[in-house]
């Protein structure tokens, strides 16, 4: 190492002395400064000091200090006082304003011409109402409700929309109606035993002169599809014991809706545990295998369908409901559902049914034989129908998926299909318009059933439902 490295500000060890005595030097004469300044009578520490030991030792000076205090306090409490009245004096200006306000809105509505009583809603007119053009789907005109005999007989189709919200909001409703260019006249939607009628989805339906349709399903409403078992919900403890005098364990919660439905006095469609010939929902009675479902045996569909419907015959409900009994269609089933006979054994009867319906998808699952045609889908399902009940058709549940790009050419065969004289006794369709996770022959899988999915589905759709030979009720929407 250099020196030059070792010792940059001492040149020598001389030099470092005189650095070492000139500090101490320096020390020492800023001790005697502070010494003198502290013992200065002028100095702030000295005066502080002595005030406190005037203030110990003189006892005037403290009565002093605290009159002052005093009177600093009563000065502050005087002025909060005077905050407070004017906070007061507001308060009650606020009231007079309030009350003179009221005055002169009650003196106004006075003078103001008095406003037409509105018209009471006709329940049950004569005549179908008429369908006029309106601008957009949202807007609302007095309409006259049909009877249930003009509903379950329409002189033309319904076309029904399911969608995430409506009819108790119109929002996705609308906007698939608008991009159809017409409005559709009947609306779906779901309903569980856990909860009670909702007579608002009635009535905001009919104040657009749409059907609703409830799908109504003997168990909660947030219970997931994969969910079979339900023990709550059997269909022998909805039953009861008629023979033993024993009642349906839902009794009591069945005829208070009924009695909400006539309280209502607006016509629905319900269709009631639907698919009931499937095997994935807590009404149905076996496997395919023979192994009961839920707790369920044969025969216990029927006797629970008709046990309802006597009820809501009882407290007059039957004049406005739409009785829908919707199977699925059969292709897809069990080997053992797929039979007439065993379809036959769901049947309620046909005075306990006012529309017979179908649920059927085109399914991203396609058998080797499957040509995407209407006739593949619901050929087979109609004609057992059509065998066992002459009542009207309702493909009550409809929809299908973009997976295989067939959608399009399915769409135009149902279309095509409805305007054949052999399938006038179908009576409209329900679309399923969601998008929809769930699981499908085992897997799970999103499926977009939207008519609007593709522009292609969009515009086959539309052409289908133009066509006058299909004869749908729509209303036209004004671009």
């Amino acid at each position: 190492m250099s020196r030059s490295e070792s010792s940059w500000w001492a040149s020598s060890t001389t030099s470092a002395r005189r650095t070492a005595i000139g500090a101490s030097a320096i020390g020492l004469a800023l001790a005697a400064v502070c010494y003198f300044v502290w013992m200065s009578p002028a100095n702030p520490v000295s005066q502080v000091r002595d005030s406190i030991a005037e203030a110990v030792t003189n006892p005037e000076a403290v009565l002093q200090m605290k009159a002052e205090r005093n009177r600093l306090l009563s000065r502050t409490v005087a002025l909060e006082s005077k905050v407070d009245a004017k906070n007061g004096q507001i308060a009650r200006m606020s009231t007079q304003l309030a009350s003179t306000q009221k005055k002169l809105d009650e003196a106004t509505a006075a003078k103001a011409p008095a406003a037409e009583p509105k018209a009471p809603v006709v329940k049950k007119p004569a005549a179908k109402p008429v369908k006029a053009p309106v601008k957009s789907p949202a807007a609302v005109t007095p309409v006259a409700v049909p009877t249930k005999a003009q509903i379950v007989n329409p002189t033309s189709r319904y076309l029904g929309l399911y969608t995430s919200q409506a009819p108790f909001s119109w929002a996705t409703y609308d906007e698939t109606a608008t991009k159809l260019s017409n409005a559709p006249s009947l609306v779906g939607y779901f309903g569980g035993w856990d909860e009670g009628f909702r007579a608002n989805a009635v009535t905001r339906a009919w104040d657009r002169g749409t059907l609703p349709m409830l799908t109504w399903e003997s168990r909660p409403i947030g219970s997931p599809n994969s969910q079979v078992d339900e023990p709550e919900y059997r269909l022998p403890d909805i039953l009861g014991d008629p023979a033993a005098g024993m009642a349906g364990k839902y009794d009591a919660y069945l005829h208070q809706y009924a009695k909400d439905i006539v309280a209502t006095g607006l016509p629905l469609a319900i269709r009631f545990d639907h698919e009931m010939n499937g095997v994935w929902y807590p009404w149905s009675e076996t496997t395919g295998s023979g192994a009961p479902i839920n707790g369920n045996s044969p025969g216990d569909y029927v006797k629970v369908w008709q046990h309802v419907h006597d009820i809501f015959e009882a407290e007059g409900a039957n004049d406005l409901v739409i009785w829908t009994w919707a199977p699925n269609v059969v292709n897809n089933l069990p080997a053992a559902n797929q039979g007439i006979d065993f379809l036959k054994g769901l049947y309620p009867g046909d005075a306990y049914v006012d529309w017979v319906g179908v649920s059927g998808y085109l399914r991203p699952a396609y058998k080797p034989d499957n040509d995407f045609t209407f006739d593949y889908t619901f050929g087979r399902t109609l004609d057992q129908l059509r065998q066992i009940s002459d009542k009207p058709i309702i493909l009550a549940e409809i929809g299908a998926s973009e997976a295989g790009g067939q959608k399009p050419k399915w769409i135009a065969s149902v279309f095509d299909r409805l305007a054949d004289p052999q399938n006038a006794d179908i009576i409209g369709l329900n679309w399923f318009n969601l998008a929809v996770t769930s699981y499908t022959e085992g897997e799970l899988a999103t499926n977009d059933w939207r008519i609007e999915s593709r522009p292609e589905s969009l515009a086959a759709f539309k052409a289908g439902i133009a066509r006058p030979e299909d004869n749908f009720n729509l209303t036209p929407i004004a671009p």
